[in-house]
Formats: structure tokens, C-alpha cells, sequence
């Protein structure tokens, strides 16, 4: 670990990863957390579904156009300045969320919040980027994704629980509480980058293309996007497969999406324990072949039931999660400079590839879990596909320890 992890004064070497944790959970927090609502908030508002259904769609579109601008604005002003202009917005914006009247106000509102809270996944692999070397990153980024993977599996519960209680609204002042959390763990943090640039705001934004330039970083960028297709796909699609396919109620549903979730929890740790006796490469093949077999099972027998189901499509979730520290550990070292901008674009990308998985599971289909079946079955092929290709060529830059330990 290099210098600036210990400059932390206020937070301390534990209390730096509990903070980018919390960052990077922001996605997850601000989605599974009001999942069990969409059906309920369809009935409120006397609005369609797929209306509703914007208020998850346009979080992510202008979640990924924001994270565009923050990473590069991080790389121009430093971490902390960025942190906390855009974990503020994110906060008011929760309240107004909760406030709101009519639900193109909530969406407009989720507009906000979308593009304030994107700050915080630009920045967080950044400041990862910043204070590790290669060869403790992928460890470092696999505790990080456990404990961000914890608000998915808890997120869906806490909001059935609190619906048991309160409104919609009372799960948007939880976020709102949750931002202001960060927030104040943003005040304390001391900036980790090491050299600003010196570039205009135009210019800093400019350097978006400079790292899309790199054919390394795209192509790997591009492969380990994909998996955010089927994963969102089946987030998006979960609520009403339960609570309307399989007639379960909202708080049973919050425990069959939190057992698939626990999933998200154990495959970045499974990682760190396969990459003890097997290579990167090998890993990631079997993840992708994995996501493949998975999207069968769903497609044969996730119709079943709603148990069924969910342990169904757990594998590929596993497998989902556990090409994730070696594929972002990869992508970081492609570029060696603006580390900002290629947090940014990794965000970005993996926030659009599941807005596209939304959108696919939102077209009419004749069974949604079919649907999910051959959407998994497609991603899982496709990346090893690509994987093989792409680990072959020059244009990659091969990290240490990329051979079993």
C-alpha cells in the first residue's frame, strides 16, 4: 500500500475502505431499496408500469451520463472537491424524491439524484486506483465488492420491512439518511490523487476520448460491461416475477431476491480463493461458461417455482460478480494515467449495458423467465467468446500475477 492510504487522518486505513465501499454501494443502495415499492407505486400514482418503470431507467441513463463529468472533474479539482459537490446534490435530491407529488416529479427528481449520486462510483475506483499498487488491488477490490455486494442481498429486505410501516416515501428519506452518511465521511477524507491536471474543464472532459483511445482498455471495458445486461435485466424483471408471476408477497419476495443476492456477496471472495491455484484467464472463462449454464437452467425450470428460480439464475450471479476484480483490476492497469476519466468510463459503460438489459426485459414478451434465460445464455457465450479472443491479443497488457499462485 503506498503513503496516501495512511495520510487518512480522520478515517484511518479501515475507515478509507469502508468509505469507498459505501461509494461504490451507491447503485444498489439507490435501486434494491425500493424494488418491493414499483408495484405499489404503480397503484399511488395511478401510473402503468412502465412508467413507473422510468423512474429505475432514467437513474441509470443519466447515472452513467454523470459519472462522464465527475470522474474527469475529480482528475481536474481532486477527489474530495468532487465528492462533495455531488454527494450533496445526491442528498437533496433524496429528499425532493420523497416529496414529490406526481411521478413524472419523481422522475425528474430520480434525475438528480442520478446525476449526484454518479459521483460517487467515478470517484471510488479512482481513489482504489490512487492509493494501491496491482498487486494488492484485486484483493483490496474483492473485500470492497463483499461489502458492497451486502446492500443488495439487504436492501430489497430493508424496504419490504420499512413498507411494512411507512410509504415509498420513507424508503427515499432512508436514502437521503444514507447520503448524508457519505457525506460526512466525505468531509473527513483527505484527497488521494497524487497530481491534478492541469488541463481546462473542456479539456479535462476531452480526456474521456484519450482513454476510449486505448484499445486495450476498450475492449476489456466493452467484454466486462456486458454481464451488467443480464444481471440488471433480472433486477429490473425480479418484482414482478415474484409478486406477479408467482402470486409471493412483498416481504417474501425481499427474501428470495436476498438469497440470489447473497450470491453477490460470496463471488468476489470466491475469486481471491480460486485465483490461489488457478490463473486470472482460467477464472474468468469458467465465470462466463458458468453465466451460459445458469441462463439454461432458468430458461428449463425457473418457470417452476419461485425457489426454483432463484437458485436457478444464483450460479450466474456468482459468476457475474466473480469477473469482477480481476476484470476492473485489468482495466486499471491498462491506463496508467486519468484515472478519474477511466473510473468514469468503466461506470458508465457497465451503467449502460444494464440500462439496455432493462429495457430488453421491459419489451412484451410471452415469459419473462424464458426471456432471462436466453438473455444469460447470450451474455455467457458471447463474453467467453470475446475473452478468448481479446486475452490473445498485443493490444492487452498483461498484468503480474496473472499465472496460479
Amino acid at each position: 500500500m503506498e503513503n496516501r492510504s495512511k495520510e487518512q487522518k480522520y478515517l484511518g486505513e479501515k475507515g478509507l475502505i469502508a468509505l469507498i465501499a459505501l461509494l461504490s454501494a451507491f447503485v444498489p443502495l439507490s435501486t434494491d431499496i425500493y424494488l418491493p415499492a414499483l408495484p405499489g407505486m404503480a397503484d399511488f400514482f395511478g401510473a402503468p408500469a412502465k412508467l413507473v418503470n422510468l423512474t429505475l431507467i432514467m437513474f441509470f441513463i443519466f447515472f452513467a451520463a454523470g459519472m462522464l463529468f465527475w470522474g474527469p472533474m475529480s482528475d481536474r479539482y481532486g477527489r474530495k472537491p468532487a465528492l462533495l459537490a455531488g454527494v450533496t446534490i445526491y442528498v437533496i435530491s433524496s429528499v425532493l424524491c420523497a416529496c414529490s407529488a406526481s411521478i413524472y416529479q419523481l422522475i425528474a427528481f430520480r434525475i438528480l439524484q442520478a446525476i449526484g449520486g454518479s459521483v460517487a462510483s467515478a470517484v471510488s475506483t479512482a481513489i482504489v486506483k490512487d492509493v494501491y499498487r496491482f498487486e494488492e488491488r484485486e484483493s483490496i477490490l474483492a473485500i470492497v465488492q463483499s461489502m458492497v455486494m451486502i446492500s443488495p442481498a439487504l436492501a430489497p429486505v430493508l424496504g419490504a420491512f420499512m413498507l411494512s410501516f411507512t410509504s415509498w416515501r420513507g424508503v427515499f428519506w432512508a436514502l437521503a439518511a444514507i447520503g448524508f452518511i457519505a457525506l460526512m465521511g466525505s468531509t473527513a477524507f483527505q484527497d488521494t490523487i497524487a497530481r491534478r491536471s492541469s488541463v481546462t474543464i473542456v479539456e479535462s472532459i476531452g480526456r474521456l476520448g484519450v482513454v476510449l483511445r486505448n484499445p486495450g482498455f476498450l475492449s476489456l471495458l466493452i467484454l466486462f460491461s456486458m454481464t451488467s445486461i443480464s444481471a440488471m435485466a433480472f433486477v429490473a424483471s425480479s418484482s414482478y416475477v415474484y409478486e406477479n408471476g408467482f402470486g409471493v408477497s412483498e416481504q417474501a419476495y425481499s427474501y428470495y431476491f436476498a438469497l440470489n443476492a447473497m450470491g453477490l456477496l460470496f463471488g468476489p471472495m470466491l475469486y481471491v480463493k480460486l485465483s490461489e491455484r488457478h490463473g486470472r484467464g482460467q477464472i474468468i472463462n469458467a465465470c462466463f461458461i458458468t453465466i451460459a449454464l445458469s441462463g439454461v437452467l432458468v430458461y428449463l425450470v425457473g418457470n417452476i417455482s419461485p425457489l426454483l428460480f432463484a437458485f436457478s439464475i444464483l450460479p450466474a450471479t456468482i459468476a457475474g460478480v466473480c469477473s469482477r476484480p480481476p476484470g476492473t483490476n485489468l482495466m486499471l492497469e491498462q491506463q496508467q494515467e486519468d484515472a478519474g476519466s477511466a473510473s468514469s468510463l468503466m461506470g458508465c459503460f457497465t451503467t449502460i449495458m444494464g440500462t439496455i438489459g432493462m429495457l430488453i426485459i421491459s419489451l412484451d414478451w410471452g415469459s419473462i423467465i424464458a426471456a432471462l434465460g436466453i438473455i444469460y445464455i447470450a451474455i455467457g457465450l458471447t463474453g467467453l467468446a470475446l475473452w478468448t479472443l481479446i486475452s490473445k491479443m498485443s493490444i492487452i497488457k498483461q498484468a503480474p500475477a496473472a499465472e496460479a499462485r
